[in-house]
């Protein structure tokens, strides 16, 4: 007999979780916050279908391209039947350093970067051969962080100049704190070659969602959750159209999977026992900030931009449209400068105009022609609970699928340890958690 499912988050994960379940013939409503599908990783139109003559052009709100080793997405992609729609490249990939741009994307870019000495640069090469090749699991280098390994392996030169600002750059104050596991998924997931979808990632949650929909599912977009309920038959779910069209609603289901962050899912669900939240009620996040700029005409020659020299207030700076045509978006020059950060951090409370101020001088720095009258326009994006705080003890609060509630599961990004957040790690996330919750292999 078919169960009422209610999913919260319409993120890739959540909608994964939706379509999964409708093909395993279950029923489902999903509910999302926002306007669109796609959750941290949705998009917005930047051409418009009055330009385009069909369907608009979307941008991602925050930065996104697929590995080759992005195999699980990779095949809901072509079962979603856009194999024509996703494009491979090998785009420049660079590091700025003593305020010189090298390329160091690659083996053999690493042998001639001439920042840091032959010797050093051969230690390097071969630490990451270790953790890249020979390492196939990464269970020996539980309990030892990430910072610490590479300066004693590599030496403090390749550290300062190569890992430790980009460490810094996205944990900031606790970068020595972060877990060498992680360090060695970042290195293994990776390929030289990116995917991406032509007119944005947003095409695929539009797609997967038309495919929910399809099966039967119901998908409520602009809807808050209030409050998850065990009535010892089923569960409440309490929710709220933000539209304002009506005031807030209960709806009684069979089962919740949670794929919002579990400190939210937490504060939803208050009959979760003290037990529970003391160890997966854990640890930090930071959020997400990108500045968008579109330009009259190209700021560099690269693609990717790990930005090592210190100064300057973004992290990392993506010329989108040095990896994709800029064609493909009416003529517009697309350039993100990224950051993370704390979520009590100055720079999330700061108008568009402020952070603008700030951030456009340097791009002096990096292209003396730069000039502000470049900039035809601008967004501005942030997100909370972007970026987990990898932790060498954070294996142990890592939840599981079930939770003292019965009926009440939990699927999120914090789950998909020692990998970094990254949408293929949410397809494979959602489908074990299906087959767990249905029982099939």
């Amino acid at each position: 007999m078919a169960r009422n499912y209610a999913v919260l988050g319409g993120g890739v994960l959540g909608l994964t979780v939706a379509l999964r379940l409708l093909q395993a013939g279950e029923r489902v409503t999903l509910y999302e916050r926002e306007a669109e599908p796609g959750g941290l990783a949705a998009g917005f139109e930047v051409v418009p279908a009055s330009e385009t003559g069909g369907e608009p052009v979307w941008l991602d709100k925050f930065y996104h391209h697929l590995f080759r080793s992005d195999t699980t997405i990779i095949r809901l992609i072509h079962e979603l039947g856009m194999d024509d729609q996703l494009d491979w490249r090998r785009p420049l990939t660079v590091t700025l350093w003593g305020g010189k741009v090298y390329q160091l994307d690659s083996p053999l870019s690493l042998l001639r970067f001439g920042a840091i000495a032959p010797v050093a640069r051969l230690r390097t090469a071969a630490a990451l051969f270790y953790l890249r090749i020979l390492l196939r699991s990464p269970d020996a280098l539980e309990g030892k962080t990430a910072a610490a390994w590479a300066r004693r392996t590599m030496g403090a030169a390749p550290y300062d100049t190569i890992f430790g600002p980009l460490f810094k750059g996205k944990f900031g104050a606790v970068a020595d704190e972060i877990a060498l596991p992680w360090f060695w998924a970042r290195l293994h997931d990776r390929t030289a070659q990116l995917g991406y979808i032509r007119g944005g990632f947003q095409r695929f949650y539009n797609r997967l969602a038309g495919a929910v929909r399809d099966l039967g599912g119901t998908i409520q977009l602009r809807t808050r959750i209030e409050r998850i309920e065990s009535t010892g038959q089923g569960l409440e779910v309490a929710f709220t159209p933000l539209d304002g069209a009506a005031p807030t609603q209960t709806r009684h289901v069979d089962r919740v999977v949670s794929t919002l962050p579990t400190r939210l899912t937490c504060r939803l669900a208050p009959q979760l026992p003290d037990e529970y939240r003391a160890r997966f009620d854990w640890g930090r996040a930071y959020g997400a900030h990108c500045v968008i700029l579109a330009l009259d005409r190209p700021l560099t020659h690269t693609y990717w931009m790990n930005v090592n020299d210190p100064g300057y207030p973004f992290m990392v700076l993506v010329e989108h449209t040095n990896y994709m045509p800029v064609a493909d978006y009416g003529g517009r020059h697309l350039v993100y400068l990224g950051n993370y950060r704390a979520m009590d951090d100055p720079l999330f409370a700061a108008s568009q105009q402020e952070v603008l101020r700030d951030f456009l001088p340097h791009l002096a720095r990096i292209n003396p022609d730069f000039a502000a009258s470049w900039v035809t326009q601008s967004w501005m994006f942030a997100a909370p609970f972007a970026q987990p705080i990898v932790t060498t003890d954070y294996r142990e609060h890592i939840p599981p699928f079930d939770t003292p509630i019965e009926g009440l599961y939990i699927a999120n990004m914090f789950q998909v340890y020692p990998h970094d957040r990254g949408q293929n790690y949410s397809v494979d996330l959602a489908e074990r958690l299906v087959r767990h919750v249905t029982g099939r292999a």
